[in-house]
């Protein structure tokens, strides 16, 4: 995330009281949910990772952590896999410019994981108001997996792209046309030089 999260939450008096963080990664994020004393979910696919990210969050009794990937479908699917990047660069989409911008960054091996629609999933969510969406590219298709979600979510980070870093990939408008049916409106983005960049949308 390259957002100021800290800043986003103080400047829109944002009212958080509950996180959904769909791309956990190695849960770079963590010290700053910790701040906010809120229960908070996190879904990392990649096997690895997750390992990484359960040892780091297993004795907060507000975390709980889930090793799947969200999309728009309940399937088995195939990350691509990159390990220069420690696996914050692997997609379930095939990259496509991100070769290009990032020639150090191989996708060397793929591993497959288990997906699932955020609306399908055994959980109570009505008690979270927040998501964070970091899936290059993929982001979209969790939206679309959400809909009923979306209804108690006043606002969302998403990473999200100028050009087709991945194969197939979600592009900025086609985001903020989706969430725009929710109500949603994009308030800050930051772009990185490559064409991808974090936005921040508030329910209006």
């Amino acid at each position: 995330m390259i957002l100021d999260f800290n800043n986003l939450v103080t400047n829109y008096k944002c009212d958080i009281t509950g996180v959904i963080h769909i791309g956990g990664h190695h849960g770079q994020e963590y010290e700053l949910y910790k701040q906010l004393n809120v229960p908070v979910l996190f879904f990392e696919p990649v096997a690895s990772s997750f390992n990484i990210l359960y040892n780091k969050v297993k004795h907060d009794p507000n975390i709980t952590v889930y090793q799947c990937a969200l999309g728009n479908e309940n399937a088995y699917v195939y990350m691509n896999i990159e390990t220069a990047n420690n696996g914050q660069s692997s997609s379930i989409l095939k990259p496509k410019k991100h070769l290009t911008h990032y020639p150090h960054i191989v996708f060397n091996s793929t591993e497959r994981v288990s997906m699932f629609r955020l609306d399908d999933l055994d959980i109570n969510l009505s008690i979270y108001n927040f998501i964070n969406v970091d899936v290059q590219g993929y982001e979209l298709e969790v939206f679309k997996g959400a809909s009923n979600t979306l209804k108690n979510i006043n606002y969302i980070i998403s990473e999200v792209n100028n050009d087709e870093l991945y194969e197939g990939c979600a592009y900025v408008d086609d985001i903020d046309n989706h969430l725009s049916q929710f109500s949603f409106k994009r308030v800050e983005t930051i772009w990185s030089k490559n064409n991808w960049g974090d936005a921040l949308y508030i329910k209006q």
